[in-house]
């Protein structure tokens, strides 16, 4: 059974934070039906107000993060007076940071989304991801961060592209059966070399699907079954002899198979740094 619940997400900024937050909340409860009212660049008592006419029409939890102490005053007094549901998401944790470190915080709205050198680092790094995707630019795989290799339809370019937005220069290189791959590889000493692979029959429906899309429709053997086996098998031991570690992303999505390349990137910065030298 399904329920119908209204939550407002209000964010002085673009709202990155507290939609994730949501996110992560809301799929702990599969059974429950939730309207999403988003507002985002809410920062003036005109523009709040917006807000609170749209939280009256449809009742429901408030999530925000105002760093404003005027507007989150007088939207929490509006839910107190009407008996509002209503959470801010960064008090707690800026309240925390504030006794460890001794300074309050600034109060400025935005400022993770400020052009500093972290912002265009990252803007490099989607311009990299771009440069270097599906075996292209081999020349600069030494500037990389990270190498993934995978046969086709294992994620690769969506993660390159997602661990550039967190600053992380990606290249990626197809693993095709019968052709070889870059001498490059053997060469590399930098980036971080990571194989990814996937279960035979769901790598096959998905191919299947997306052949579906482009409406091609004959029987090849990109989606026979046993050929497909042999694919992964030979990615297998061609990324055993590369030494490179390999993540399964059979049952992993995007962001889980790029938090687990972010944390053996971590890892090899910490041995790294350990003994000294690359």
């Amino acid at each position: 059974m399904t329920v119908d619940f209204h939550l407002h997400l209000v964010s002085d900024s673009t709202g990155e934070t507290i939609a994730a937050m949501s996110r992560a909340c809301l799929a702990q409860f599969s059974d429950v039906e939730c309207r999403e009212h988003v507002w985002n660049m809410i920062r003036s008592p005109r523009l709040l107000q917006t807000v609170i006419d749209g939280i009256q029409k449809n009742r429901g939890l408030v999530l925000y993060t105002f760093v404003d102490e005027e507007l989150r005053a007088q939207l929490e007094s509006f839910c107190r007076d009407n008996d509002i549901p209503c959470v801010s998401v960064l008090r707690p944790v800026l309240a925390g940071m504030a006794a460890l470190f001794g300074k309050n915080p600034s109060h400025m709205p935005g400022r993770q989304h400020i052009l500093d050198e972290g912002y265009f680092a990252r803007i490099d790094a989607m311009d990299f991801a771009l440069a270097q995707d599906d075996g292209h630019g081999i020349d600069r795989l030494q500037d990389a961060d990270v190498v993934i290799l995978g046969v086709s339809r294992t994620s690769k370019t969506p993660t390159c592209v997602y661990l550039a937005g967190r600053g992380i220069r990606a290249a990626n290189i197809p693993f095709v059966p019968g052709h070889l791959m870059p001498d490059e590889l053997k060469q590399l000493k930098k980036p971080l070399i990571v194989g990814l692979t996937k279960d035979a029959d769901s790598l096959v429906a998905i191919r299947r699907n997306r052949l579906h899309l482009l409406s091609e429709n004959r029987e090849t053997s990109y989606v026979d079954p046993e050929k497909v086996r042999e694919e992964l098998q030979e990615a297998r031991r061609f990324f055993a002899r590369l030494g490179c570690p390999v993540i399964d992303v059979s049952r992993r999505s995007i962001e889980e198979t790029a938090a687990e390349i972010m944390t053996l990137l971590a890892q090899r910065k910490e041995a790294i740094s350990q003994s000294g030298s690359l």
